[in-house]
């Protein structure tokens, strides 16, 4: 059985848009968090709806140019984009 979560992407006014899969809110956070455009000095401000339940979880989200592991596949450039969340 998996243990896997949906959490739902919502807006200042409560609309709601995507959804994201996770075994953790945090999870579900960082895969939003990398669709965005933010910075660490102007980040915004994710909200996820846990399915199925009214509690919303609130993260601070982020992305950042970071160099790539040393270890890393042909494919993989240089550079890569690392979202960051923060409760």
């Amino acid at each position: 059985m998996s243990d896997m979560r949906n959490f739902v992407l919502r807006d200042e006014e409560g609309n709601e848009h995507g959804v994201f899969t996770g075994k953790q809110p945090r999870q579900a956070a960082l895969k939003a968090a990398n669709r965005g455009e933010w910075t660490k000095s102007k980040p915004e401000i994710i909200r996820l709806r846990e399915r199925g339940t009214k509690k919303v979880h609130v993260f601070k989200a982020w992305k950042q140019i970071v160099k790539a592991p040393k270890i890393k596949p042909a494919w993989m450039p240089e550079k890569i984009s690392k979202p960051f969340v923060k409760k």
